[in-house]
């Protein structure tokens, strides 16, 4: 599978890390900054770099997903869903790691680097990434809707307040 990974300086320990664990369990790893360490440095442009490599990706038929993450991940899950066709979830726990791949169908998760032990995301991030979606029509139903709003800024059958 191919991940897209991105951060900030707060995480930036954390993607060699990753990098790292991913490539031995035989991902191709894409690393979308940054490259070293700037505590000024800004986290849309690396994050939404991501969530767009992997909404390409899946468009052409690539197995792909993302993982950003910074502080908190808050502004990173934030910055990747600004990205049309991205589904980013912040992932804090296994639960939610398996929860945002099967009723959400997300392929990008965020994290927050200050809030975990590595153990701890390695852990999340492996969850997410070997949980399929099993496409039950509820959550599919959901996803549709998600991005009928995106694309058209309404939800057909229903009154948006």
């Amino acid at each position: 599978m191919r991940i897209h990974i991105a951060t900030d300086h707060a995480g930036l320990d954390f993607s060699k890390h990753l990098i790292s664990h991913l490539g031995d369990a035989g991902h191709e790893v894409i690393d979308h900054g940054p490259t070293s360490y700037d505590p000024l440095d800004d986290y849309p442009a690396f994050c939404i770099s991501a969530a767009a490599a992997v909404v390409a990706d899946q468009a052409a038929g690539v197995d792909a997903l993302g993982v950003v993450f910074g502080g908190s991940g808050n502004g990173e899950q934030i910055a990747a869903n600004k990205v049309r066709g991205a589904r980013a979830a912040l992932v804090w726990n296994q639960a939610t790691a398996t929860l945002a791949r099967e009723h959400n169908n997300a392929n990008v998760i965020a994290i927050g680097a200050r809030q975990h032990p590595i153990d701890d995301v390695i852990a999340f991030i492996d969850t997410f990434v070997a949980t399929p979606f099993p496409g039950e029509e509820r959550h599919q139903r959901r996803i549709d809707q998600l991005a009928e709003y995106e694309n058209t800024g309404t939800i057909a059958g229903t009154v948006l307040s």
